[in-house]
């Protein structure tokens, strides 16, 4: 079998052997140079997936006890999730551990079952992270997984650890965990692309480029300008995430399979243990809600919307029409068939990989959509396209911000291209309203002045003073100092806008804001 693809947030299981359907993740880009805190590593060892198939006689159930006989191959098939909910080891034990001290405390089990069942949890961490654990499809998932192996190794007491609790709420608990994780992972990137943009904007403090709407030529503005615009938005997209972070960091564990326990569990000290803010309120809610993965991927849907965003304007600006930047070979990519060929690919797939970020999150608002309280087995599906998520948009902010680093902005080109499309109308519409003059009797002077340079093939600072006092006596020979998209871009100083001044102040705050020593 083949190995099936490695985990985003703990170490990967190496060696994968046996009959599983292999199920790889999706959103193969790699998380290569990471620049942020890293998680703990591990071993890159490898561990086993044994088929039940290849057994003699099926292992029994950990809730088999009603049952007469087992489920048939392809159920086994079917419903097994271990292909790719192995990734949640790392928060299962986690989760293990704070459960069973909880249990030890509250009494429900001795201090020395509680030892032995932390250090048969430790046991198996290491062998996961030494790639000599054997996963088995017909444990199903991870939880069981690890508990009967947990059994096997200890015996007894490992019997006790799933006291008070049930797969319901443990399940939910190990994804809460692996999401807070994943957004503070996430969040360490994003800065990375932030702070890349923002070093490449004070390489071009000074460079005026054309401004588009409806991509069409608009007003001149600075290229810091724009490229804080990115940084802005990334801005907003960390803030999304960080409210999604608050508002999942509740603990659902003792929640048990929809109604709570009798027993008489501590859940305030397991959610403390496993520093969540508190225990969830309402038993129901917490083994059955999934919005927080939903505002999670939403979250990133909209975060891959803006890095696609981006995307497409490198994209054409590195066209031979544009001519705007020029990515490095390190960033590029050439033709199986045309030699002349480099293309911004990288970018390009920031682009595309978005339409699956938004694909995940309508499969799992899709999934939620007509699910009963309390758990249904149907939330299995939530994790794939979650975990597809969060490597693609990993992906895409480290990739963009290696574009970033390794593009130059081919600063005479577009000064050559500044001519064309009138640029400086906006602003010479301005110095008739600084005259006295309505704006809306302003903008149709200045449409008349455009109409007469198209038919004198030439710009508006060209017009003599007399071709301008034709269109309009109010005209002085002071219209000069807003003409020329240098003048234009001097006369913005509204708070925010393209002017020099302000982009300084803005550069200013986003290196303070991010840190960036001058």
């Amino acid at each position: 079998m083949a190995a099936t693809s490695q985990s985003l947030l703990s170490p990967a299981p190496s060696r994968l052997s046996g009959a599983l359907l292999n199920f790889p993740a999706r959103g193969a880009v790699a998380l290569r140079r990471c620049r942020r805190p890293a998680f703990p590593a591990v071993a890159a060892a490898s561990t086993s997936m044994a088929s039940s198939e290849s057994e003699e006689k099926k292992e029994n159930k950990l809730w088999g006890g009603r049952f007469e006989e087992g489920v048939t191959d392809a159920v086994e098939r079917f419903t097994e999730s271990i292909s790719y909910d192995w990734q949640l080891y790392k928060y299962d034990i986690m989760g293990s551990k704070a459960h069973a001290s909880m249990l030890a405390a509250q009494g429900l089990i001795t201090a020395g079952d509680k030892d032995i069942i932390l250090e048969g949890l430790d046991h198996i961490e290491k062998l996961i992270q030494d790639g000599k654990f054997e996963w088995r499809k017909d444990r199903e998932d991870v939880h069981m997984n690890i508990e009967a192996a947990l059994i096997e190794k200890v015996g007894e007491p490992a019997k006790k650890l799933h006291t008070a609790r049930s797969r319901n709420d443990q399940i939910v608990t190990d994804l809460r965990l692996w999401c807070r994780d994943a957004i503070d992972k996430i969040l360490t990137r994003i800065k990375q692309f932030q702070v890349s943009l923002v070093l490449l904007a004070s390489k071009y403090i000074d460079l005026i480029v054309p401004g588009y709407t409806h991509l069409q030529r608009a007003q001149p503005v600075l290229l810091p300008h724009l490229l804080l615009s990115y940084v802005e938005q990334l801005e907003r997209d960390a803030g999304r995430l960080v409210n999604c972070r608050e508002r999942l960091n509740f603990c659902p564990l003792g929640a048990c399979a929809l109604a709570g326990t009798g027993l008489p569990i501590d859940r305030f000290k397991t959610a403390k243990d496993l520093k969540f803010t508190a225990p969830m309120k309402n038993s129901i809610d917490a083994v059955s809600d999934r919005d927080f993965v939903l505002e999670f991927l939403a979250a990133n849907s909209i975060a891959a919307v803006h890095l696609s965003r981006i995307g497409e304007e490198w994209v054409l600006w590195a066209s031979e029409e544009f001519g705007f930047l020029t990515p490095s070979d390190s960033v590029s990519t050439g033709s199986s068939i045309m030699p002349q060929k480099k293309n911004p690919d990288p970018m390009e797939l920031v682009r595309g990989k978005s339409a699956r970020v938004v694909g995940d999150l309508m499969t799992v608002l899709t999934l939620c959509k007509g699910l009963p309280q309390a758990y249904n087995r149907d939330l299995q599906e939530d994790k794939e396209p979650l975990f597809d998520s969060v490597k693609a948009v990993l992906g895409m902010l480290e990739v963009g911000t290696e574009f970033a680093q390794n593009i130059s902005f081919n600063s005479k080109r577009i000064q050559s291209s500044l001519p064309a499309g009138y640029l400086d109308a906006t602003t010479l519409a301005d110095y008739l309203v600084k005259k006295g003059v309505p704006f809306r009797t302003s903008h149709e002077i200045v449409g008349r002045s455009v109409a007469l340079c198209v038919s004198k093939n030439c710009q508006l600072a060209e017009l003599g003073i007399d071709d301008l006092k034709a269109v309009h006596p109010v005209f002085e020979a002071d219209v000069y100092e807003y003409l020329g998209v240098e003048n234009a871009v001097n006369k913005f100083i509204s708070y925010g806008s393209t002017g020099s001044e302000q982009v300084k102040k803005q550069l200013e705050d986003w290196r303070a804001q991010l840190g960036i020593s001058s």
